[in-house]
């Protein structure tokens, strides 16, 4: 069954608990003494069924001017709402801030509710607020007049209610869950219950969360009364959570999907006027208000409409959220902020704060593309941990994508062109060992996994294929040429004749000092696939196997080491390693203690 939630607001005393208790038939005043004097001074809450079946949820916020941070910590999560104002006192000035709070929220969706119509004409009221109203978020609203002791115009609301909750946007099922608190409490043989708005995404019994950085566990269920195994956004739902003591829990902090989100301890806005108004400059500090926390926090001006806010607490923010700021000395709303970065650069240059006014600026904030851009190399699971939306990360288009990290076009060619000026500064420095390690290449480009580097290469264009390193055996090289320095070539030249004229007799190590070719060099050569060696110092021309597979395939169905030495003109020191070299890479094997036959 459909569920849906609204919240109230209005000046104080204008009957919106009285208007909730007439349309649900339940008490939204849960303290005995807000039944004693008459006034709201938490939040209440309670539900009924609308004409179409849909599950409705109302919070009923205080209207006093004393609770406007209780009012916010209702509302906040919640995306529409009954806007109430008594015909018979018309806008007041709780009116206009709960409106203000709302505008700064962007909320956009709501009705205007005016009551105690059996004392006055509702007119003046109805069109005195609705021209508020016109001036914010919510625009032009629907209206509808009721007297709630008397239940007149209830049936009108209802129907109204309908056409409300039926426009809201459908939640995500899927959505990561950030569950914002605004009660918690203890029940006897059940241990600490939460509460809370969830805009999106799906709960279940046995649900592993995080609150305040550690895991808990969801022991049970319940929305509006009623034990239930999974709780779809949007409702209000009841969380008994798992050993977890009363005092570990407060109203303001969230549960939340596990590794999803970020917590920064500062992030970038651009900054809304109230009501269509310009933001003004803000106080140096300012009480932030997001989902049900209100913290306090600093304000670090970049430009024109954008600011750095520092909340005193991390806060479970991404792209896009709205929070609300508020001046703690007027106790007023002076302005909504829209988040458009939660993991902001530093700004430790002189101009810097003014630059970075510029670029949050630019269009495209909050998308794969534009986001990548800007930090050049960064892990996917962060771009969606920041509220960069799934397709936008895989339309992304970055050059490079690989252990889940992106990298971006520019990125990538500063990457190719450190590899390059270090694969050169290594062959330069160590010429009989060209090519540099992969995890040294990884170092010198300064990528985060290895394979990102041979992702990296793969990637660069055809075009430009011919001047950039390539990844081959391991390594990192630059071109083709091998890099061998021109007096190891030299000594190549005159081993490669010898081993012409006489493919396996394999030179004495006189006559590998006599060409200077040492253990090092002996090594370069064979990585660079000039020579193989069968032992330590017996070295031949890469092609000696197989011609010695030719050749011994006369000398019957098997043979010993002293035929093979015939067969191939050799001596002991190379006929040994060589036919064990033979049997290691699978082309012969032995026939008993003595015999050898190819396969």
């Amino acid at each position: 069954m459909t569920s849906r939630v609204v919240a109230t607001a209005g000046h104080v005393d204008h009957g919106k608990s009285t208007l909730v208790r007439a349309l649900t038939g339940m008490e939204p005043d849960r303290l005995a003494e807000e039944r004693r004097r008459g006034l709201t001074i938490d939040l209440g809450f309670a539900w009924t069924t609308l004409p179409s079946g849909t599950d409705l949820a109302i919070v009923d916020v205080p209207g006093h001017e004393r609770f406007v941070t209780t009012m916010l910590a209702g509302a906040g999560p919640v995306p529409a709402v009954l806007v109430v104002v008594a015909a018979d006192e018309g806008w007041m000035p709780q009116s206009a801030e709960h409106l203000d709070a709302l505008d700064a929220l962007g909320v956009e969706h709501g009705l205007l509710v005016v009551t105690r119509c059996d004392l006055l004409d509702p007119e003046v009221a109805r069109e005195d607020a609705l021209a508020e109203i016109r001036r914010s978020t919510l625009g032009e609203v629907g209206v509808v007049e009721v007297c709630a002791t008397r239940g007149e115009g209830l049936d009108a609301l209802r129907t109204a209610l309908d056409g409300l909750v039926g426009a809201l946007p459908e939640p995500d099922p899927e959505a990561d869950v950030r569950l914002w608190v605004d009660r918690a409490f203890t029940i006897k043989g059940a241990g600490t219950v939460v509460t809370g708005t969830l805009g999106a995404g799906t709960i279940r019994v046995g649900d592993e969360l995080e609150l305040r950085g550690r895991r808990v566990h969801v022991r049970g269920l319940q929305s509006l009364g009623e034990p239930v195994e999974v709780a779809r956004g949007v409702a209000r739902v009841a969380v008994n959570l798992r050993g977890v003591p009363r005092e570990a829990v407060a109203r303001g902090d969230a549960l939340l999907t596990p590794e999803s989100w970020i917590a920064p301890a500062e992030f970038d806005v651009a900054l809304r006027g109230v009501r269509g108004g310009e933001p003004g400059a803000l106080p140096s500090e300012v009480v932030l208000h997001a989902g049900s926390a209100a913290v306090a926090g600093r304000v670090r001006p970049l430009g024109p409409g954008f600011v750095r806010l520092r909340p005193e607490r991390p806060l479970p923010l991404r792209i896009g959220d709205r929070v609300v700021l508020r001046d703690p000395g007027r106790r007023a709303v002076v302005a909504g902020a829209g988040v458009l970065d939660v993991r902001p650069p530093a700004l430790r240059r002189r101009g810097a704060a003014a630059r970075r006014a510029a670029e949050l600026a630019e269009p495209g904030a909050g998308t794969g593309a534009v986001e990548l851009r800007r930090r050049g190399q960064v892990r996917a699971a962060e771009l969606l941990a920041m509220g960069v939306p799934p397709a936008s990360v895989e339309d992304a288009r970055p050059a490079v994508r690989a252990d889940g990290w992106l990298l971006s076009p520019g990125r990538a060619r500063e990457a190719v062109s450190s590899l390059a000026a270090a694969v050169r500064a290594h062959d330069a420095a160590e010429a009989l060992d060209p090519g540099l390690p992969i995890e040294a290449a990884r170092r010198a480009a300064q990528l985060p996994t290895p394979g990102l580097v041979a992702a990296l290469l793969a990637a660069v264009p055809a075009g430009e294929r011919a001047a950039a390193p390539e990844l081959r055996d391991g390594r990192v090289h630059l071109g083709r040429e091998r890099g061998l320095p021109e007096r190891v070539r030299t000594a190549l030249e005159a081993l490669r004749a010898d081993l012409t004229a006489d493919p396996f007799r394999a030179p004495e190590a006189a006559r590998l000092a006599e060409l200077g070719l040492g253990a090092r060099e002996l090594a370069a050569l064979v990585r660079a696939g000039e020579l193989v060696a069968v032992a330590d110092g017996v070295v031949l021309l890469p092609d000696a196997p197989e011609r010695a597979v030719e050749l011994l395939r006369g000398a019957g169905d098997s043979f010993t080491l002293s035929e093979a030495r015939q067969v191939l003109g050799t001596t002991r020191r190379v006929a040994v390693p060589l036919l064990e070299h033979l049997a290691r890479t699978g082309r012969t094997v032995r026939v008993d203690d003595r015999a050898h036959r190819l396969r």
